[in-house]
Parts: C-alpha cells; sequence; structure tokens
C-alpha cells in the first residue's frame, strides 16, 4: 500500500491497495472536505475510489474527481501504461466520479467504454469527439480472461439514473459506486471499525440513498441473484469486507422501514441540468423525513409509460424546471406533456428551479397544474444565485411541508385516540421545557423541546429527543453543536407562542426575538432562564424520533432564583 501527498491544500493524497491478486484500488483521498451535494458539514471528508481488474485483457472502474487529475493520472500510469486498458467501466456518470474520463481517453484511446445506454449519451456530450464505446444491459457480461467474467446490474438512481454496478464472478467483488458508500477518509482501505464509520454510512444512506429506498430495494433483490459477495468496493469511504453482511442488511432494514407508508411522492429532475439533481436530492430528503415515500425520476432519460404509471401511483408530484433548448428537449417535452395529462386534482404540487442556463418558465408550469386542479404543497422555489446551503434547508423544509401535509390525516386520527389506559399513564411522564437553537454556515433553525433528560456527569451530557421531521434534525449531527436554552417558570408563555408556530419553509425564526451569540455560534434567546452550550457526541434511531446525546461546554444561568417551566401532558401519544 502507498500513500503518495501532494502540496497544495485542501489536502489530497493517493492510495493503491491490492485486493485481490488481480484487483488494486486507487483511492483519491479529499481528506478536508466539509460539503458535498446536499450534505451539510462533512465531519470526515471523503474518498473517490478507482478499481483496476487484470485478466487476459485489463478494466478500469471509474476514474476520479477533476481535482486529483494530475496526481490521479501520474499514479494510474504507476500502476499500468494506459494503452494495456482495455475497457473503462463507467458506473454512473457524476462528475466526481467521471471527471476524468476525457482525460483517460487521451491516454487510452483504445479503451472501449461501457457503460448504460444512458451514460453513453451523458459521456458524447462530456468528452466531445469519437470513443469506442459499449452499451450494456442488466445481466450481460463482458469476459477478461482467467475466469474474470464481469456481469451488469443496473441500479438506477443510487444515485443517479445512469448507474450500473459490475460483479467479478472470479473475486466475488462488486462495485457499486456510490451504493453502500459514505464520506469518510482515512488510511483504512476496509471497514474493520464498524463504530468508528456507522454514523457516515447512516447520514450518507439517508441523504442520498434514503429518497430512493425503492430503487435500492430492487437492486438487491438483482445482487442476490449474484455469486457469493466476497467485497463491496464502493465509491466513497472504505471498501466493504469485514461487516460486509451487517452493512448490506442495514440497507435492506432502513429502505423497507422508508417504503411502509403506502404514500409516494414522484420527483422530477434532470441529472446534468444546472443544480437540478441536488435540489431535488434535498426535496427528497424532506419528504422521506415524514415517512412518505420518494420515486426520483430524470425527465431526460425515464420511459414515456413508465412517467405515466409513476404519476398515476404518487400522491404528490415535485418538479424541478428543466432546461428550455437541449439535445434532448424532444424527450424532455413528451415527458413533461406526459406529467401535466396524468396529474390529477387529487395531487399536492410543488416546484423549483433548477439554475441552469436556460429554465423552462416556472409560472406558466404553475398555472397549468393549478389548472389540473392540483393544489401547491409549498410556494415556488426561485433561485437567484448559485445555490446555497441555506437554499438547501429551505428545499429540505419544503419537501417536509409536503410530506406533512400527506401524513396530516393519519397524525389528527391518532391525536384523536386518547382514551386507552397506556396513552394517559405515559402522558403522566413530565418534562422541562427548553428551545433548542442551532446555526450552521447560513443556516439556523429553532425547536421547542421537552424531551430532555441529563444523561452524564462527566463530561456533563445530556440526550434531547428529535423528531426526525424536524427541520434542526438537520443542524443536529454528530459534532455540530447548538444551544439548549432553558425556559422559565412563569416568564416562558411569550417564547413558546413564538417558536410553536409552523414557519414557512426557510423563514427566520428568530425574527422579532432577543438573542446573543454564544461561543459555539448558535443562538442564546435573551429572556431565557439559563443556556447551555452543547456538541453532539452520538445519535441513536428510535422509530420516529432521534436520540441525541451531547456533551456540553459551557452554561450560564440569568436568574438564580428562577425555576425551570415544567411541562404536562394529559396523553402520551402526541406532544
Amino acid at each position: 500500500m502507498v500513500a503518495t501527498p501532494i502540496k497544495t491544500q485542501p489536502r489530497l493524497t493517493i492510495q493503491t491497495a491490492a485486493i485481490t491478486a488481480d484487483t488494486t484500488a486507487i483511492r483519491s483521498l479529499d481528506w478536508e472536505r466539509d460539503r458535498f451535494d446536499i450534505e451539510f458539514g462533512l465531519q470526515n471528508g471523503t474518498t473517490y475510489n478507482s478499481y483496476l481488474i487484470r485478466g487476459d485483457k485489463t478494466a478500469l472502474v471509474d476514474t476520479s474527481h477533476a481535482k486529483f487529475r494530475q496526481l490521479y493520472l501520474d499514479t494510474l500510469q504507476g500502476e499500468i501504461d494506459p494503452k494495456e486498458i482495455d475497457y473503462l467501466i463507467v458506473s454512473h456518470t457524476e462528475p466526481d466520479h467521471s471527471g476524468l474520463v476525457k482525460d483517460f481517453l487521451e491516454l487510452a484511446p483504445q479503451a472501449t467504454v461501457v457503460a448504460s445506454k444512458m451514460a453513453i449519451k451523458f459521456l458524447e456530450d462530456l468528452v466531445h469527439q469519437p470513443f469506442k464505446q459499449q452499451i450494456i444491459k442488466s445481466g450481460e457480461t463482458i469476459d477478461l480472461g482467467q475466469g474474470h467474467v464481469i456481469e451488469f446490474v443496473n441500479a438506477p438512481n443510487l444515485h443517479w439514473p445512469d448507474t450500473i454496478f459490475s460483479y467479478d464472478h472470479k473475486t466475488g467483488i462488486l462495485f457499486t459506486c456510490d451504493a453502500f458508500g459514505m464520506h469518510y477518509c482515512s488510511d483504512a482501505t476496509y471497514d474493520e471499525n464498524l463504530k468508528a464509520i456507522a454514523k457516515d454510512y447512516r447520514f450518507y444512506y439517508d441523504c442520498l440513498m434514503g429518497p430512493n429506498a425503492r430503487s435500492v430495494l430492487s437492486a438487491m433483490k438483482r445482487m442476490d441473484k449474484l455469486g457469493e459477495i466476497n467485497i463491496v468496493a464502493n465509491g466513497h469511504g472504505p471498501l466493504l469486507r469485514h461487516n460486509l453482511e451487517e452493512l448490506l442488511d442495514r440497507y435492506r432494514t432502513w429502505s423497507k422501514a422508508q417504503t411502509k407508508t403506502g404514500k409516494n411522492v414522484a420527483v422530477f429532475y434532470v441529472a446534468d441540468y444546472g443544480f437540478s439533481d441536488r435540489l431535488s436530492q434535498a426535496i427528497a430528503k424532506g419528504i422521506t423525513k415524514t415517512g412518505v415515500e420518494v420515486e426520483m425520476v430524470d425527465l431526460r432519460s425515464a420511459d414515456n409509460t413508465e412517467i405515466q404509471e409513476i404519476v398515476n401511483r404518487s400522491v404528490g408530484i415535485v418538479l424541478g424546471m428543466p432546461p428550455l433548448n437541449s439535445k434532448n428537449q424532444a424527450e424532455i417535452t413528451t415527458n413533461l406533456g406526459t406529467v401535466l395529462a396524468a396529474a390529477t386534482e387529487k395531487q399536492l404540487v410543488g416546484m423549483f428551479e433548477s439554475y441552469g442556463d436556460d429554465d423552462e418558465p416556472i409560472d406558466p408550469m404553475l398555472t397549468k397544474f393549478r389548472e389540473a386542479g392540483l393544489k401547491p404543497a409549498f410556494p415556488v422555489i426561485k433561485l437567484k444565485d448559485t445555490p446555497t446551503e441555506a437554499d438547501y434547508q429551505l428545499c429540505e423544509e419544503s419537501g417536509t411541508d409536503l410530506g406533512q401535509l400527506l401524513t396530516r390525516k393519519e397524525l389528527i386520527q391518532q391525536m384523536k385516540a386518547l382514551d386507552t389506559d397506556l396513552d394517559k399513564a405515559i402522558g403522566r411522564l413530565s418534562g422541562g421545557l427548553y428551545i433548542i437553537t442551532a446555526t450552521k454556515g447560513d443556516v439556523s433553525s429553532a425547536m421547542l423541546a421537552s424531551w430532555v433528560s441529563q444523561a452524564s456527569f462527566e463530561p456533563p451530557g445530556l440526550t434531547i429527543a428529535v423528531a426526525k421531521d424536524r427541520a434542526i434534525e438537520s443542524l443536529m449531527q454528530v459534532g455540530d453543536r447548538f444551544v439548549l436554552n432553558i425556559l422559565e417558570e412563569g416568564k416562558y408563555q411569550p417564547l413558546m407562542k413564538h417558536f410553536l408556530k409552523r414557519f414557512k419553509p426557510g423563514a427566520d425564526r428568530f425574527a422579532g426575538i432577543k438573542t446573543q451569540t454564544a461561543a459555539n455560534g448558535s443562538p442564546i434567546l435573551t429572556d431565557a432562564l439559563a443556556y447551555l452550550e452543547c456538541q453532539v457526541s452520538s445519535r441513536m434511531e428510535c422509530n420516529d424520533h432521534w436520540i441525541v446525546y451531547s456533551h456540553v461546554d459551557l452554561g450560564r444561568v440569568s436568574n438564580p432564583d428562577g425555576l425551570t417551566a415544567v411541562h404536562h401532558r394529559k396523553v402520551g401519544n402526541h406532544y
């Protein structure tokens, strides 16, 4: 194993490792990347993984991010003469994995690019020059010799519409690109330390794979028909080998839980246009936080009949504005027409600009949906500049609003079920009244809380139960900082009334409220009895809530004689 540094900031290195006698991993380690697509604040950087398979013929599986151009190409040429590579397998065309395809083909013009039909179309637009190509479908193979028969598995939407998996029948290695990965950078090639990677593995799933849970389960059914899987060679983070079965089972469990509600929202976007993919993913994440299923559909490449079927089984539609003019305009226009024709007045609709060079106008399209009887689920999202963290948070909150509208009937029915002894008994558990405030980057949020308890003496720590569909949940990941504001008995009503309001997506939750800034950057409520500055240490999932354990760094009481406000409930099936 060799690690070669490059003297630039942020710190970038390359790691090469022989994972079998004939297979080499080339891992581009991005140690200091702090944001990726819609995720807010990566804690442990990320990696971009590429693989060489040598038989009688040689295949390269994926390339790397363009920021690694010289370092990656030098490392590849140190492993093999690119002119000896017969195939370039492109798992999908997202730039962080295909960013060096054009550079590679300049070094290896003899190589045949193997990819799905959709990926080949994307690559033709990316490379802008003829190249050898082979379109493959699920179940098809290429034979590299010496037993290395590579079988392909369609895995659309994981998390790119053109994704394929590749399985080497000789070694039992499954190359999965984004699926089963994580944004976690370390020198460890494999997943030896399950505890260290678990939170990043789950966070990655929630952000990128959870909105595509149906596609996850479909891909895993196809995987089951392959031979024994010994290693999952993913595109980000450590490879899965030591805890392989456990980590695959987690995907199944999480995805099955995500698809239980029976309610489905179709999210339409154009993968390679503007910021359509990232914005749609943020909205989808917000929807899935409410337990509603999402189907992601690329308007550029989806089948017309498939779109009609998806719209027909959906209770909501979200549309990212496509380009007004493109090479695939005929397909986009036809598919857009199908969405409009299949939509019904029983559905909710949400719309957002993609911030490409030439978006389809959003207002005329919204008028067409309204004329069809659809009700807007959230105000249209219009972007004036490159999307910021606040814009992505706005998208996530808008998705959550849509999901909550769709689940409101069930929630009301639950709240009306007040006559069970169990509900009444649980309701006798009392708690204090608190307001959690958090700021990360240019995003701030707040939440009224009562499920708070001290959990440790040294270091001082506490636990908070946070509902999965709360906006602030995204700002309470491991490593994030926040303030717990403790409300005072007899003086809490104005603050409680303010923070109990239903805020519109993206609204300033602190407008009209007196605040100071804590050492950790989060707001302190001036009128609170006391405050504690906290940092999230760990999280535990509990069905519809996350239990967030945090250690306390600082604290202060404003009124030594004041008492904490206490919250009493009549029943235990809602707040």
